[in-house]
């Protein structure tokens, strides 16, 4: 079976499961017709949900009812914990129904509508996350909320019936408390990304001040940052890596070479379909939290294709190649391009991981004597497992390695690799014969960015032709789909079900970032000036809807979108990375890499003052501040651009320097000829440097819009490109 027909059976499979976890009554509510999976996986439930829109919230103010708001996602584990214990209990959906107006939104459907209330809960409560269960008077002004509420008090928590009924009479009967608490709540989350008085002039040490913060926090022990929860941390990782490649800082080396290896030996890692769990519970990257995220694991092949290109490890490019086999298998529209957004880590309630964890018994029955042997050495199989809910389940993570069993059992390295390879193929297709987690299949235009420029990264370090022609085909669905000069970019290239109304969701701020820094990845991957183009204008139209002339910086929403219902008019600067790169950060990136290529000073402009606006308190954002400490990578240190002119085996062999050579603000173009149009900086110089169009092969670099002496030498090239980053 190939890649395409099995990934549509075993998603079909999951989304059977999913539909069948949810329907538990045959009546229906409003979120029958939405278009998002997460809302339409509650249409069986005995509330009285609305869609976020103008019709809840005058209900609520014609009947003077406080608001309940449901914020979550069909990937969250806790969102479906409490749909069973309360959504779905018709004594609670009583008092809902007859106190409240509920209103329920997918979070990755309405970023917007979640990075809002997230401040807002956490300004109360001190909590964020998901499930966000948020209190609104009639307006949509938040004054009360948490995250998970228990159906009975514990895990010092309130039961959520006392939670409803407190806050229902709290606002009936001290109404003017609620109104002055929601007045603070609104004002927390104005003042919360304003950064008033926190501009400064750029300077470059606030690199140093986040890579002193990652060393800080690393942890020594079991890599990583911080102590548990542990999530991936995919920008601090790209910048420990290119400040390592200029320094040659062994002590930098070690943090991300360190983080990245047990990672991928740990449970966090799906060894048998590949790719990343979205994070671990414990501090050794054993017990994950199972859904898999695709903007995780985009973030995580550049991770991974990155610390192959400074480090040279087989290793790391084996563990590139595995995240693509999970993400072509699971996570792509082969037919027509594109990245679905997730998979859950259930596949029932009542499931917690289930699908992707082993009992002794399960791995014996499906392996012969042999490879059960090495399967339970190499993953620590054993009759007690890692799952609190089942002791005999086991995380499959890497205990001893191929040598190390060797030795043991006595036999060939080779044989032992052979017999596990053999274990790995049994458990994996017996794995697929189990009821499958759901994969939302809805394509958003912004993972689907990051996830292209991912794929094109790899595909040039890896020589990876298929997964080249795949991105490209994928970057071409969006703009093709939810692309236009007029409107901008739509934040929502394809639903999960083919047969939900497409709603028109305007993109925000990353939607523009992501896919104009994906364009011009595309560029450099093609040397197809169509790619430079429409990032360009991609760019233009960032500038003209997001920009604040006034202060600088990038709202998260368009200057004009007009959208005040609830907090939506609070303006947001999001300057720090989570879960995905900060939208600010990269629209600077976007700006310095068109700036390289047009040598127009007004993006350079632009970038100077989106750093600006937090430049004097950015370094206490610590790792959360990657993002924006690669973009200062790219203001402060003058951009290198490699040419590559011809054709044949020199032209390749200076291709490959160019590419093993890592930095982050270096761009690479294969040109056979230069008689085609090239970007304006480009197209000043290049074609008219000595030897360029003589036939022979030539690498030419370009540095702060200086090119030096045609190169011919795959040796003096790395010569020159080592000398240029130190």
């Amino acid at each position: 079976m190939n890649v395409s027909s099995h990934a549509s059976v075993v998603s079909d499979r999951g989304e059977a499961a999913y539909k069948l976890k949810r329907m538990t009554t045959t009546t229906v509510n409003s979120l029958a017709k939405a278009s998002s999976a997460y809302l339409r996986s509650a249409m069986h439930q005995p509330i009285h949900w609305h869609e976020w829109g103008e019709e809840a919230f005058a209900l609520a103010q014609r009947d003077n009812k406080p608001v309940l708001l449901d914020i979550g996602a069909v990937w969250c584990h806790w969102c479906h914990v409490m749909d069973r214990e309360s959504y779905d209990n018709p004594e609670i959906a009583q008092i809902i129904n007859e106190r409240f107006v509920a209103v329920k939104v997918d979070r990755d459907e309405r970023p917007d509508i979640d990075s809002r209330y997230q401040v807002a809960v956490s300004s109360v409560s001190g909590q964020g996350g998901w499930p966000l269960t948020a209190f609104l008077t009639p307006d949509g002004r938040p004054f009360y909320g948490g995250t998970y509420f228990p159906p009975s008090d514990g895990y010092g928590r309130p039961s959520f019936r006392r939670v409803l009924l407190s806050i229902s009479d709290a606002y009936q009967n001290k109404n003017a408390d609620v109104v002055e608490q929601a007045g603070m709540v609104e004002n927390a989350i104005a003042q919360a990304e304003s950064f008033a008085g926190h501009s400064s002039e750029f300077s470059p040490d606030v690199i140093d001040s986040v890579v002193q913060s990652a060393q800080r926090s690393h942890d020594e022990r079991f890599g990583g940052f911080g102590q548990a929860p542990k999530f991936p941390h995919s920008g601090i990782l790209d910048l420990l890596m290119d400040r390592f490649a200029r320094t040659g800082d062994e002590s930098i080396k070690e943090i991300f070479h360190d983080t990245l290896e047990k990672m991928a030996r740990g449970g966090v890692y799906d060894h048998l379909a590949g790719g990343f769990h979205r994070y671990s519970v414990d501090e050794r990257w054993m017990v994950p939290h199972f859904e898999k995220m695709s903007y995780d694991n985009s973030e995580l092949l550049k991770n991974y294709v990155h610390a192959y290109q400074v480090t040279g490890w087989e290793f790391f490019a084996n563990v590139a190649r595995d995240i693509i086999r999970w993400m072509d298998e699971w996570l792509s529209d082969r037919e027509r391009g594109g990245f679905y957004a997730s998979q859950d880590a259930d596949y029932s309630m009542d499931d917690d991981g289930d699908y992707f964890t082993w009992t002794l018994d399960e791995a014996r029955s499906v392996l012969n004597e042999e490879e059960a042997e090495v399967a339970c050495l190499h993953y620590d199989i054993n009759e007690i497992g890692e799952m609190h809910h089942n002791p005999a389940k086991n995380v499959l993570y890497v205990r001893a390695s191929v040598e190390e069993i060797a030795v043991r059992l006595k036999l060939s390295n080779e044989r032992v690799a052979q017999l596990l390879a053999s274990a790995k193929a049994k458990m994996y297709a017996a794995r697929l014969q189990r009821p499958t987690p759901y994969v939302d299949k809805t394509v958003y235009t912004g993972w689907n960015a990051l996830c292209i420029s991912a794929y094109l990264a790899a595909a040039r370090v890896l020589s990876l032709t298929d997964v080249k022609a795949f991105a490209l085909r994928s970057l071409d669905r969006i703009l093709t789909q939810v692309w236009d000069p007029e409107t901008g970019l739509q934040h929502v290239v394809a639903y999960s079900d083919p047969e939900a109304q497409h709603r028109q969701v305007p993109g925000v701020l990353d939607e523009y970032a992501f896919t104009a820094n994906a364009c011009l990845d595309a560029y450099e991957a093609t040397a197809d000036l169509r790619y430079f183009k429409l990032a360009k204008q991609i760019g233009d139209a960032m500038v003209e809807r997001f920009f604040d002339s006034d202060a600088g910086g990038f709202f998260d929403t368009p200057t004009t979108s007009g959208q005040t219902l609830g907090v939506l008019g609070t303006r947001r600067k999001p300057f720090q990375d989570s879960p995905t790169p900060a939208g600010n950060s990269v629209a600077a990136i976007v700006m310095m890499r068109l700036h390289a290529y047009t040598n127009d000073a007004t993006y350079r402009d632009k970038a100077r003052q989106t750093l600006e606006v937090i430049a004097g308190m950015a370094g206490q954002f610590g790792i959360f501040a990657a993002t924006y400490g690669i973009a200062a990578v790219e203001f402060a240190h003058p951009h290198t651009q490699i040419v590559i002119v011809g054709d044949g085996d020199m032209a390749d062999a200076l291709h490959n320097a160019s590419i093993h050579h890592f930095q982050l603000n270096q761009s690479v173009l294969r040109l056979k000829t230069v008689e085609g149009e090239l970007p304006p900086a480009l197209m000043e110089t290049i074609p008219n440097l000595p030897g360029v169009k003589d036939g022979k092969a030539t690498a030419v670099v370009c540095s702060n819009f200086t090119c030096h002496p045609p190169i011919h030498d795959p040796v003096e090239l790395k010569k020159l490109l080592r000398h240029l980053i130190n």
